[in-house]
């Protein structure tokens, strides 16, 4: 039985590499518009993880125009992912930043992590 269900699971992609929440990302996605496809980048902080195997997520949020925020939802697992770059690795003290949706500004930034 357990040799089915992992026939059926989908396949890790190779092209996302281990992500924290405060990280800042561009997700490379590939969109399909009538019979062409493709690529948006879609750039802005994870926010949090959610790590269930196959349906594994992550939340992207960035500030579009006008200061209204865009939270995104991306499987871990999505063939529709063709990349994620981490651009910069934030120091948080917390898993889910819900808090950076009520701030703007000088107070929604994080503090940079070097390592």
């Amino acid at each position: 039985m357990d040799q089915i269900l992992k026939s059926i699971e989908t396949p890790v992609n190779p092209n996302i590499p281990v992500l924290r929440s405060g990280d800042v990302v561009n997700v490379h996605v590939k969109i399909k518009e009538g019979n062409r496809e493709r690529i948006q980048v879609f750039k802005g902080t994870i926010l949090y993880t959610h790590n269930n195997g196959a349906s594994s997520t992550f939340t992207v949020r960035r500030v579009a125009s006008n200061g209204i925020g865009v939270e995104r939802t991306f499987l871990t697992r999505s063939p529709r992912i063709d990349k994620v770059e981490v651009e910069r690795n934030s120091q948080v003290r917390r898993s889910r930043l819900y808090y950076l949706r009520n701030r703007t500004g000088k107070s929604a930034r994080l503090k940079q992590k070097f390592s």
